[in-house]
């Protein structure tokens, strides 16, 4: 068959800042693979956004459910701020811990704790293929942790105490495509075609 990329009228070069400011303030996507970031409507969106929603896609590939649902479009985007999505791997238990960790780091709520480049991405998938475990995503779950830490406050006996960080309130308003595949570049076929090789392999 012939694989084909459609734009569905979400992309947009990241470099085009006029289309950038008309956006500001609006949210456009697809509620149940959207980013934090364009939930809040921010300018300066960038891959980093793409590489959520790809985690999304992914989760929704290998779960057969999407990351977070509700009743309304403003419900799942709540979820999307405030709540930990449930690692794949505790739903699906033929998949491997390292499959849970590459979806979780594409899937982290601060874009910093996402991947910094798809080709970091793609190494880690390329691990996985191999039977090797995701280092990239590894350090990122290793730099996310120290953070927390760091920034904790601290008790009278010098105990970091860690809470759930509370995201702000600020949601914009919705505008809603009937599609969303913001995947930019042939990457992103690559990417899915590798997961499903590792899925087709047994993890």
């Amino acid at each position: 068959g012939m694989t084909k990329l459609a734009d569905m009228g979400l992309a947009r070069a990241v470099s085009d800042r006029e289309a950038a400011e008309a956006e500001q303030g609006k949210a456009f996507g697809t509620p149940y693979y959207i980013s934090p970031e364009q939930i809040r409507g921010k300018m300066d969106i960038d891959f980093r956004a793409d590489i959520y929603s790809l985690g999304c896609t992914f989760y929704h590939m290998v779960t057969g459910g999407v990351p977070f649902d509700g009743p309304n479009p403003s419900a799942v985007m709540h979820k999307h701020l405030k709540e930990d999505v449930i690692p794949p791997d505790h739903l699906n238990p033929s998949l491997t811990a390292g499959i849970g960790e590459v979806i979780e780091v594409c899937m982290a709520k601060d874009r910093d704790h996402r991947y910094n480049s798809t080709s970091d991405l793609l190494q880690d998938l390329e691990a996985l293929a191999k039977g090797d475990p995701p280092m990239q995503a590894r350090r990122k779950f290793d730099l996310a942790s120290l953070a927390s830490l760091e920034n904790a406050p601290v008790d009278a006996q010098g105990t970091a105490i860690v809470n759930t960080v509370e995201l702000d309130e600020d949601v914009a308003p919705l505008t809603q495509q009937p599609m969303f595949w913001a995947m930019v570049g042939g990457w992103a076929l690559s990417v899915v075609l590798l997961v499903l090789l590792i899925l087709l392999k047994g993890g």
